[in-house]
């Protein structure tokens, strides 16, 4: 093996090995698999089982091939399959397409799979896009020699709510127990029996609940695996189809929508290798039914004046004109108090427009796109490390990195494509990585985490004193959530150890528009592309290219801030789509909405917000609407309209319009136009913010008396409004729980089977979950499971004290430690 030079480092020259494909020379890297080989030369060999990112299995056998020479001078007895036998130097392979031996071989192995292969195809949902349909075609025969009886099964199967299984269509490929195994590390389906009766069945202990249980449904290459939304629901050839980009999460995964006379039918996975190569998460695939209900919005809505009897006026339909004309004049009055929370929803143009319509239109720097916890040093940490960095760590980075720890951040529920990238980085080359967290949870068990024992709020600390095992050096990587927003000192601390080791660090956000909504100068201390607005050059620069004399320089409030103000009643907002619930203290949100001066809400759906407004615009969804999400790489993902309707305005039209009648000019009307607008301003080469200096609070992360510390964050299925309106998605969620350490639960007493959790403010009771490891004196639950909000009945956050009580239900045993059965079940999976 020769080497190359890059730079100072020596890299090694890839191995090539030559071989002849039906009579013509290839070659190819070592260990490549002569049904790649073909691939790379054009040639198609059918195959059913073979995926190009799951492990060989050669289980299907219809990829036959002959090899006339083996690399040795001899020809092997048998044809071969041609997914597990890698090319050798002189070896000589002939195709279906040279060899009638391989030919005969691929009709005889294509009548076995049809033998038992039930005649579906009319009412199969597979059926115009079914590759079992393609190659029996192209390598089967027209007629079956078969005069035996089929082998039958009741149908469907339910191996969830979501996935519906009909086992005589299975041709036992063992794509999906594969995907299960190696992809998602959830090998809750297996191929069971032996022969004949060979069929895929449900793990015996543990339910098929997969965040990820979709891609199987999608690799099936026949009609087994259906979707329970889907089923029976349309044909391949009535869909229309559409790339797009998922806009649950912000990982930025392609997605293909297909619809059909203006409705969504479905969505599948798009192929992108640099992000989510061909998998998504269950929510990106199941979850956009969300404004399909009542409560879309589809008309301006104005507030009437109270009555004299002192009752509150009623919202009732408006034209856009009135509307309009009622929103200016009650943001007029309000002068510059007034400010504007964007939310998480938004494109990047949308959000470029807000930071341009608050600075320009209404004359303040008070926006906040921060609707859930949040803190100060976060704004400086956003404004030093994030903005106007542009493409910064990327999912390559993370497969090649030498280590990767995680802070405040759990992917498999709040960021599901970075958690598969870890999975398969630590099960190809053991990839190291460890978690700041307080225990080691299913998702990073199954992606081979290490856990740093920490207890919530004392990150900053464990950050500074992190022990031997854990090694950064300048290929590492540190991924820090938004959740270390609620830990003071945390991100001070990540910037720190970033620059003590050399560490590369990236900031990943729970929501689609959030690092768009950065990169737009959606925060009170920012301007697009990273400048500051107490910066004045940067002030300059951007009011050059806005057209404007000026931009307001004083320092604007947070979101906090401003709905503390708006309790007050002396403050207006301009709200695009937040949802009250997400905030720390979501009765201090109602209030500040309840008491503002004026609120004028653009949202798609009706909400608490929309109770609270005097004006109401409704806006186009994301599938009626073109732009573009920045996801956590800082990587664009442009994406076009779905479903345009001319009819619905997005967010930029709305907010042009009320510019208009303020007398101003937002300057931009469309998403092509604002993205023409930013690249213009381009990213700020000039001063940076500075860096927080937030130190950590001692008592950060500590409880008195009979109380424990709170650990929570949102998992990916739950009470969230997206998930609305999708009851087989919901199905597959997990139980909400109450987890302990075995030390904390034993301090309940014996038996207790229910604990009670408690604040001033209100109580859950929920079923206890043992966790062996888990950090003394911490609880964690999940902060929006369905009728267990930590926000709403808690108001507390992680890092909170709360009250652990033994609740009413106990048995004569200690719950059984669900994180641990499936531990056990995955590390068997990884051992098949």
């Amino acid at each position: 093996m020769t080497a190359t030079e890059k730079g100072t480092e020596v890299t090694p020259a890839v191995e090539m090995v030559t071989g002849t494909i039906d009579g013509v020379e290839v070659s190819v890297p070592k260990g490549t698999l002569v049904i790649r080989a073909a691939e790379a030369m054009g040639i198609a060999i059918p195959r059913f089982c073979d995926h190009p990112l799951l492990d060989p299995a050669g289980a299907c056998r219809q990829c036959m091939v002959e090899v006339t020479d083996d690399g040795r001078g001899r020809p092997m007895p048998k044809p071969q399959a041609s997914c597990t036998l890698e090319l050798m130097p002189g070896m000589n392979v002939s195709t279906q397409l040279t060899s009638p031996v391989a030919d005969k071989a691929q009709w005889g192995q294509m009548e076995f799979l049809l033998i038992n292969h039930p005649l579906d195809c009319p009412i199969c949902d597979k059926g115009g896009e079914c590759p079992l349909q393609n190659q029996a075609m192209s390598n089967g025969r027209g007629e079956t020699r078969y005069e035996g009886v089929k082998r039958t099964y009741p149908k469907p199967l339910n191996i969830s709510s979501q996935v519906l299984l009909d086992r005589e269509r299975c041709i036992l490929c063992a794509r999906c127990t594969r995907f299960s195994e190696q992809i998602a590390g959830d090998p809750f389906i297996a191929l069971a029996e032996r022969g004949a009766l060979q069929q895929v069945a449900i793990y015996e202990r543990q339910p098929f609940q997969s965040y990820f249980s979709g891609n199987t449904i999608q690799i099936c290459p026949v009609g087994a695996l259906t979707s329970a939304e889907y089923r029976f629901r349309s044909r391949p050839f009535d869909l229309v189809s559409t790339p797009a980009v998922g806009e649950h999460d912000a990982c930025g995964a392609a997605i293909r929508v297909d619809h059909r006379r203006g409705r969504v039918m479905r969505r599948m996975s798009g192929d992108d290798p640099a992000v989510n190569e061909e998998w998504i998460t269950d929510r990106d695939r199941f979850a956009f039914r969300s404004t399909r209900g009542d409560d879309r919005l589809t008309t301006p809505l104005v507030r009437e004046a109270a009555t004299a009897a002192g009752e509150p006026g009623v919202l009732r339909p408006a034209s856009w004109p009135e509307a309009i004309d009622v929103a200016v004049a009650g943001l007029q009055r309000a002068g510059t108090d007034v400010g504007v929370l964007t939310g998480g929803r938004l494109t990047l143009e949308n959000a470029y427009g807000y930071g341009k319509f608050a600075r320009t239109v209404l004359g303040t720097n008070s926006i906040d796109f921060r609707s859930r916890p949040s803190s100060a040093e976060e704004a400086e940490f956003l404004a030093h490390a994030v903005a106007g960095t542009g493409l910064g760590v990327s999912y390559a980075d993370l497969e090649a990195a030498s280590g990767v720890l995680l802070v405040s951040l759990e992917p498999e529920d709040e960021a599901g494509t970075i958690f598969l990238r870890l999975r398969k980085a630590n099960r190809k080359r053991k990839l190291p990585s460890w978690t700041v967290a307080p225990y080691l949870s299913y998702g990073a068990t199954k992606a081979g985490t290490i856990l740093v024992p920490t207890r919530p709020g004392a990150e900053a600390a464990a950050l500074a004193a992190l022990p031997d095992e854990v090694v950064l050096d300048g290929d590492a990587v540190i991924l820090v959530g938004e959740r270390a927003a609620t830990s003071p000192g945390t991100l001070t601390a990540v910037l720190e150890l970033a620059g003590r080791t050399g560490a590369r660090l990236a900031w990943v956000p729970r929501r689609a528009g959030d690092r768009g909504a950065v990169e737009a100068g959606c925060l009170p201390n920012l301007l697009p592309g990273g400048r500051t607005t107490d910066d004045q050059a940067a002030r300059i620069d951007t009011q050059t290219t806005w057209g404007v004399d000026s931009l307001p320089t004083g320092p604007g409030l947070d979101a906090t801030q401003m709905l503390a103000r708006a309790a007050e009643g002396r403050f207006a907002l301009v709200v695009a789509g937040v949802e009250p619930g997400d905030f720390a203290d979501p009765h201090a949100v109602r209030e500040g909405l309840e008491n503002a001066s004026f609120v004028v809400s653009l949202e798609a759906r009706a909400s608490d917000v929309t109770e609270r407004a005097d004006v109401v615009f409704p806006i186009a969804t994301v599938e009626q609407q073109a732009g573009t999400f920045v996801n956590w790489e800082g990587r664009e993902r442009p994406f076009d309209a779905v479903l345009p309707d001319k009819t619905t305005m997005n967010d930029l039209r709305v907010l042009a319009a009320l510019a208009d009648a303020f007398g101003s000019r937002l300057g931009v009307r469309t998403p092509a136009a604002a993205a023409r607008e930013l690249t213009e301003l381009g990213v700020w080469d000039g001063n940076r913010a500075a860096a927080p200096t937030t130190q950590a609070d001692g008592s950060s992360g500590r409880s008195t008396g009979g109380e424990v510390t709170l650990a929570t964050w949102r998992t990916m299925l739950d009470a969230s409004r997206g998930n609305d309106h999708e009851p087989a998605l919901m199905g597959t969620a997990r139980r909400p729980v109450a987890r302990l350490s075995p030390r904390t639960y034993g301090d309940l007493g014996v038996g207790v089977d229910l604990v009670k959790v408690s604040t001033a403010n209100g109580e859950l009771e929920l079923p206890a979950e043992v966790v062996p490891g888990m950090v003394d004196g911490v609880v964690w639950l999940p902060t929006n499971a369905p009728g267990h909000s930590v926000t709403e009945v808690l108001v507390a956050g992680s890092g909170s004290p709360v009250e652990l009580r033994a609740g009413a239900g106990r048995t004569e045993e200690p719950p059984p430690g669900a994180i641990e059965d499936l531990r056990s079940v995955t590390q068997e999976g990884d051992q098949r």
